[in-house]
């Protein structure tokens, strides 16, 4: 079976399962050495970031994933501020991956495919602005490849609606703070983990089986 056929399947699935003080890091910090190998980053905003973060810190060539925030206009927000949806914030994820064992499609690819990118400001009960389905691109090649991707899903009409998918150069990210970080690892157990988190990562496991660590 096809990988855009187990897409499909699991976004029928997800439907049916979803009612859904760290300084900033500007776009010059976020590349970051690791034994001599340079080590890239990419940021992704696709609904709640505990859900997100948990996904991604499961692929291989993962070596980090932070929740945090951007594209908004207030400098150093908080959680609070966020979830009013008036700083202009997106829930996200900063990815920093190996390059070598893992590539920027594969990052798309799982991005894509697992949250819905046609349901403006919302991914199931998680309604608001900081919910939008965004990519936060650090250069022109993620951007090109990101719109390239978005062109191919389109073409072969995965979603009978349009993606709403945000295109936005990454300026400033925030990192969450510290009790968003690894939330899903260390409260596996809480409501919304257990019910919202837990069956979208089985699925997860299920179809990016082959890119897992």
């Amino acid at each position: 079976m096809s990988k855009m056929r187990w897409a499909i399947i699991y976004l029928i699935g997800l439907i049916t399962i979803i009612p859904y003080g760290l300084k900033s890091s500007t776009l010059h910090d976020t590349d970051m050495e690791n034994n001599g190998d340079r080590l890239k980053t990419a940021v992704f905003a696709g609904g709640c970031f505990w859900c997100t973060e948990a996904m991604f810190s499961q692929m291989k060539g993962v070596q980090k994933v932070v929740s945090g925030y951007a594209g908004g206009h207030v400098a150093d927000p908080t959680y609070k501020q966020v979830c009013t949806g008036l700083t202009g914030h997106a829930e996200c994820t900063q990815i920093t991956y190996d390059p070598h064992l893992v590539t920027f499609g594969d990052l798309l690819e799982v991005f894509w495919m697992t949250h819905d990118p046609t349901t403006l400001n919302r991914q199931g009960a998680d309604v608001g602005t900081q919910y939008r389905s965004a990519i936060f691109y650090t250069d022109e090649e993620q951007r090109e490849a990101a719109l390239v991707y978005k062109a191919k899903l389109e073409k072969e009409k995965i979603w009978k609606d349009p993606i709403v998918t945000e295109f936005t150069k990454l300026i400033k990210f925030y990192p969450a703070e510290d009790y968003h970080q690894d939330y899903y690892e260390i409260n596996p157990d809480q409501g919304y983990c257990r019910i919202v988190i837990t069956p979208k990562i089985e699925k997860f496991k299920k179809i990016f089986a082959g890119k897992l660590k």
